[in-house]
């Protein structure tokens, strides 16, 4: 199986410049891929008759051969044809820098937009990259190892000395990388390996758990587990601290933005974040790993986060990292040998009585200020069929739980 391993970069001054550069010049071919995309379909729009467009979404055989030409010679825009107009396109410039850059920017931009007309709803339209935002980055599938670092594809155009890069997280014996991220945050350099690993299979244990996922929470049948300890507590109030001083700042002088105070303020900020984040995700590795240590079964919800009303009640709700937990139970009841079920979008685990199955709507619903009707409040579950009574987090695990029999 294919996993991604993260690794903290550690390059030389030679080799910093160059992922800087590579980083750029990814901006620089998604932004001119992206134009050539809307190039090529606007030119589409305008060079086909409506008549013709009408039967290619009704009835593409009805096409005469004269119109066939003219669709022929207007092309819809794709990942091969937006490829090969920036190839043929290529300045003298462009050969110091790796061909993958450019075929991998294509390729991801190809991605964005099939990802964008398949749901609309959630994925966002492709839109231009710009040099301020903190992130940075570029892809290759031609890197390896080399006596335990990290060696890059090196362009032919290329004339100075090329390096190899020293990593720190993880032990790679040398040869080909199936496939390479390198991302650049805060000045700070890591790659994603995407390689080929044994499976780790663990020993059965015959029993089954349910996860309720909840703001900065999970409930199981064991107990709740927090993503925010109290040791995040002083990490938030340093959050707030360093939002008011930028924003004051920026109320006073707009343009203070590029004021070195500020910017220093900004990387505190930066800093703290990054520790919150790498505090919850170790929580997080934590808490699944050991979840496929004692059970062989475990269901999870496929909650759609993006239209879950933002209310009081859940202002923190892109703080519980529910993407993330997904991924890694995903992927690591491949690598452990375990089953993990998804439940149906809209199987009515919180609504539903887990003892005698009476489901509540309309009115009857708990939502997160709890039901006004009843006068309940959100933590709580309440039969209005046989009067049973648990907490409503508790309530939904043993429904989900119910999914296994």
């Amino acid at each position: 199986m294919k996993l991604n391993h993260q690794v903290r970069l550690y390059p030389n001054n030679t080799m910093k410049h160059v992922l800087d550069s590579l980083c750029d010049y990814r901006r620089y071919c998604w932004n001119k891929a992206i134009s050539c995309w809307n190039e090529q379909y606007e030119s589409r729009l305008i060079g086909l008759p409506e008549s013709v467009i009408n039967k290619l979404k009704n009835d593409v055989n009805s096409l005469t051969l004269e119109e066939q030409e003219l669709v022929n010679q207007y092309p819809t825009p794709s990942h091969y044809s937006v490829q090969s107009e920036l190839v043929s396109q290529k300045e003298d410039w462009q050969y110091n820098f790796s061909s993958r850059v450019l075929q991998q920017a294509v390729k991801d931009l190809a991605k964005s937009w099939k990802l964008f007309f398949n749901n609309q709803d959630t994925a966002g339209r492709p839109t231009f990259k710009t040099k301020k935002s903190p992130k940075q980055g570029f892809k290759t599938d031609r890197a390896s190892i080399r006596g335990g670092k990290l060696l890059l594809d090196k362009p032919r155009g290329y004339q100075g000395k090329w390096y190899t890069i020293r990593f720190r997280g993880l032990t790679i014996p040398d040869g080909k990388i199936t496939y390479c991220s390198i991302t650049r945050v805060n000045n700070k350099y890591a790659a994603t390996f995407t390689i080929d690993v044994e499976p780790t299979i663990l020993p059965k244990t015959g029993k089954q758990n349910a996860v309720d996922a909840n703001v900065d929470h999970f409930d199981t049948t064991d107990g709740r587990v927090s993503l925010r300890p109290k040791t995040l507590n002083p990490l938030y109030d340093k959050v707030k601290h360093y939002q008011r001083i930028l924003a004051r700042k920026r109320c006073k002088n707009p343009r203070v933005i590029n004021s070195k105070s500020y910017q220093v303020t900004r990387t505190k900020l930066q800093r703290t974040y990054e520790r919150i984040t790498n505090i919850q995700k170790d929580l997080l590795h934590k808490f699944t790993t050991e979840l496929y240590q004692n059970y062989d079964t475990i269901v999870i919800e496929d909650l759609d986060v993006k239209k879950m009303q933002m209310s009081k009640k859940a202002k923190n709700l892109h703080r519980s990292l529910f993407g993330a937990f997904r991924q890694m139970m995903e992927y690591k009841s491949q690598k452990f040998g375990k089953t993990l079920i998804v439940a149906d979008r809209y199987y009515p685990s919180t609504q539903r009585c887990s003892f005698c199955g009476f489901i509540k709507t309309g009115e009857d619903k708990i939502t997160l200020s709890g039901n006004e009707k009843y006068g309940t409040r959100h933590n709580e579950y309440i039969c209005y069929h046989c009067g049973y009574k648990d907490d409503r987090d508790h309530n939904a695990v043993l429904n989900l739980l119910a999914l296994v029999k």
